[in-house]
């Protein structure tokens, strides 16, 4: 196993990938001469020439209406966003094209495209810059959304994107980039729908996916401490997202408490929280507990910024509470 960044799974992934397909192409503001806002795409333009590498205006409508063509038309393109707070710019083209085509066309067109780059808050960003905008997405029909939390799973769902003759919503995040973790010297891919029990635990169930993840670690390494064992589910795949492993540990662990870092209203969260709270109600010895942002902006100031995220002590009190249990 090697030791990888996020980036840099993702910068494996992606050479891999063009290397073993020619009908790869990477399209989006920087990915080329700068070698990608984030430096994912580095390294890929000198490789692979600006034909395969191609950097684009700031149109952000223009250049995925562009990319949904090409994929139309038998490439299989990765779009990148510098962010995605940059893809509200571009939602016309993703719901009302991308999603839509396959169905519109009666099967005549695959969309073999993937819409790549960072999501959720990051630091000092203030309002616009610091979004969590996964439900927006995973809400849409025709469009299958991700959203990894180490780089082993960073690089084998993006390979698993590429190849998907669907458009695919690939979710990273701004601090995770720089995240290290093991990855396989061989190539592999992470089939998309699939969660992964991250910890075993017979207590209570902890959901989560992407940056949370770490959270939900960490509150469960400290729960131990008060002999609460906390089972780990890591979603990484949100649409279509895998009910059945996360039904099945809460009929065991009876308990269950959901992190999101998007806003309340029709998360992702609330969604999962909603279908448990249907799926497992005769288990259930507690309410669902969902742990949100708060419903607001985020706030530049940077003690209100992680006041306004979820965070580990939050994560603790909501397992506390469905666990009937004090910090006593």
């Amino acid at each position: 196993m090697a030791l990888l960044t996020f980036r840099d799974a993702l910068n494996q992934a992606l050479d891999e990938e063009m290397e073993r397909d020619p009908a790869i192409i990477i399209i989006g503001e920087e990915v080329a001469q700068y070698n990608g806002a984030y430096k994912v795409t580095k390294g890929l333009l000198d490789k692979y020439g600006p034909s395969r590498v191609i950097d684009t205006p700031i149109t952000e409508e223009g250049f995925t209406g562009v990319g949904i063509g090409a994929a139309m038309a038998g490439m299989r393109v990765i779009v990148e966003w510098m962010t995605f707070n940059f893809s509200i710019q571009a939602l016309d083209q993703v719901l009302n094209n991308a999603a839509k085509m396959r169905y519109m066309s009666g099967g005549q067109f695959t969309l073999p495209i993937v819409f790549r780059g960072p999501n959720g808050p990051a630091e000092y960003l203030s309002s616009q810059h610091s979004q969590a905008l996964q439900s927006m997405f995973a809400h849409i029909p025709g469009l299958k959304v991700v959203a990894p939390s180490t780089p082993h799973d960073a690089k084998g769902l993006l390979k698993s994107a590429i190849r998907d003759d669907n458009p695919v919503v690939f979710l990273e995040a701004e601090l995770m980039y720089n995240w290290t973790g093991e990855v396989p010297e061989q190539q592999y891919v992470v089939p998309i729908g699939t969660a992964a029990i991250r910890q075993e635990g017979t207590d209570v169930t902890i959901v989560s996916f992407s940056k949370p993840m770490k959270l939900a670690m960490e509150a469960a390494a400290e729960l131990a401490k008060e002999d609460i064992s906390a089972e780990v589910i890591d979603l990484r795949s949100l649409r279509p997202l895998d009910e059945t492993t996360v039904f099945e540990s809460v009929r065991k662990t009876n308990r269950c408490v959901i992190i999101d870092e998007a806003w309340p209203v029709a998360s992702i969260g609330t969604h999962i929280g909603c279908r448990v709270s249907q799926e497992c109600f005769d288990f259930l010895d507690a309410p669902v507990e969902v742990i949100n942002s708060q419903d607001v902006p985020m706030p530049y100031n940077h003690g209100l910024e992680l006041a306004a995220q979820p965070s580990v002590a939050a994560i603790i009190a909501a397992v506390r509470r469905c666990s009937y249990a004090t910090n006593g």
